[in-house]
């Protein structure tokens, strides 16, 4: 503890205790009373002290938390560079707008093609080839057929990207992936320890 800097706020504190004590005793209550009264009153200025002097760290959860339930967190995407944090579970996973709508992908260097599940392509409006020739495509659950589409804006921030190439299929279960032809289209990216950046 720093005593210089707690100084101020500790005279502050005993002051406010000791008039609060003296104006319970004007009162003229009894002993026991004025003691619990005064025990209540030092148990929420400890509380609000406590408080005021984490407020930081209080903030910083606050944040975190929020970031949990929107699905960015260990995202940070600013005007030069997205910059994300490896997850518990070892991968990178960017939050993007797929034609507006939010949407959660993990990225992945050993897909060829950004692959989005039926799920996902139907509610965000993914322009899906129901014509052409279903594509062959080596999962990690074995083959799968996949037919081929377009996103006609993904957006991460102020950066977007149209007409991306996707394949999409009801194989995929509930996992978006973002292949190389994503990270194709950044200037640059990069994994140094557990921060991956994106340069776009």
């Amino acid at each position: 503890m720093n005593v210089m800097e707690d100084g101020p706020s500790i005279i502050w504190g005993v002051t406010c205790l000791v008039l609060l004590i003296a104006s319970l005793a004007a009162r003229r209550l009894p002993l026991g009373q004025v003691a619990k009264m005064s025990l209540a009153w030092v148990a929420i200025f400890a509380a609000l002290f406590a408080v005021f002097s984490f407020r930081f760290e209080f903030q910083s959860i606050w944040e975190r938390v929020k970031a949990d339930f929107s699905g960015t967190a260990g995202q940070n995407v600013s005007g030069e560079a997205i910059t994300l944090r490896r997850q518990d579970d070892g991968h990178y996973w960017l939050q993007v707008l797929v034609n507006g709508n939010d949407v959660r992908f993990m990225i992945d260097s050993g897909a060829t093609t950004t692959a989005v599940n039926a799920n996902t392509a139907a509610a965000t409006d993914v322009d899906v080839d129901s014509s052409g020739f279903p594509v062959i495509l080596d999962t990690a659950n074995g083959r799968v057929t996949a037919k081929r589409g377009s996103i006609k804006t993904l957006q991460i921030g102020p950066h977007k990207i149209s007409d991306h190439h996707v394949v999409v299929s009801e194989n995929f279960g509930e996992t978006n992936v973002l292949g190389m032809n994503f990270l194709d289209s950044m200037q640059s990216w990069k994994v140094e320890g557990n921060v991956m950046t994106l340069q776009p």
